[in-house]
């Protein structure tokens, strides 16, 4: 009963904690509500010095990295996990499993010097003039490597481990009666694999999906030190952008007034709105997909 009684307490714990944070971010964010409102995520002009504080360029170069983030990761993601889960010999899964997983435990900062000195400048180089030959308004000139689309590529390797893990959990929970049907009526191996395995698991897959932009929308310091921190709103990807996580990291540490200190609180207490949804939305979706094959 007293262990019943102290798992409980720490589970409550983590929920207290996490009020706690939201509250405390409230507060802080008050002044700044207060004063700027709605027009706060309507605004694209941020400038400290005049008092001006508007959150959109932030927003925007953070849901558009991410989400080319996961245009890119998902293909990969999905592909390894159905390799590992249908395709590769039992001896190979764990430790290839074991080397995209470890993606997961390098540092953020690690990815941000790796960006620095190997990405952007490889992409300055060689992929960007090519991205610009094609003439279309996504990518134009002049590039410094700095860009959105470098941050994109970043997220998308850290993501990668977080689609990989959780799609594979997803299509191990088929049932193996769903595989043996789909060959015994005479499907072949990429029919069995699209029909018994990925379309019973799709909604375990969008929450997976969903589970890995939460983890790119809140990160930091990769993207802090690739994205190029110029807040602007362009369709440009080859542009310097800006991102909410990056400006609390640049500017809170050297906010000059009090309404500036609320207006990066506000940014963190909109971040945790956002990651919070997306995270328990697919948590749930992976659950549902989950209690779906055990019944």
């Amino acid at each position: 009963m007293i262990f019943l009684y102290l798992t409980g307490f720490f589970a409550f714990l983590i929920l207290a904690l996490a009020a706690a944070n939201a509250y405390f971010l409230w507060v802080a964010a008050g002044p700044s509500i207060a004063k700027t409102g709605f027009s706060f995520l309507t605004s694209s002009d941020w400038d400290p010095v005049q008092g001006l504080f508007g959150s959109l360029p932030f927003v925007y170069g953070t849901l558009v990295s991410s989400f080319l983030a996961l245009l890119i990761a998902t293909p990969f993601g999905l592909g390894i996990s159905l390799f590992l889960t249908e395709l590769a010999p039992m001896k190979f899964r764990d430790p290839v499993a074991f080397l995209v997983e470890i993606l997961a435990a390098i540092p953020s900062v690690v990815y941000g010097l790796w960006g620095i000195f190997l990405l952007a400048p490889f992409m300055r180089v060689h992929v960007d003039p090519l991205l610009m030959k094609l003439g279309l308004p996504f990518f134009k000139g002049p590039s410094t490597g700095l860009s959105i689309f470098t941050a994109s590529i970043i997220l998308s390797i850290m993501i990668l481990p977080t689609i990989t893990a959780i799609s594979r959990e997803v299509f191990e929970a088929v049932p193996n009666s769903y595989r043996e049907s789909a060959r015994a009526l005479g499907a072949t191996s990429w029919e069995t694999i699209l029909l018994a395995v990925v379309k019973p698991s799709k909604v375990g897959v969008l929450g997976a999906i969903m589970l890995a932009m939460g983890r790119a929308l809140g990160e930091t310091m990769a993207v802090t030190m690739v994205i190029g921190n110029n807040p602007q709103i362009t369709a440009n990807l080859l542009a310097a952008g800006h991102s909410m996580a990056s400006v609390i990291a640049n500017e809170f540490s050297e906010a000059n007034s009090d309404l500036h200190v609320s207006a990066l609180a506000e940014i963190g207490l909109l971040l945790m709105v956002i990651t919070l949804v997306l995270n328990i939305v697919a948590n749930l979706l992976v659950w549902a997909t989950a209690t779906k094959f055990k019944k």
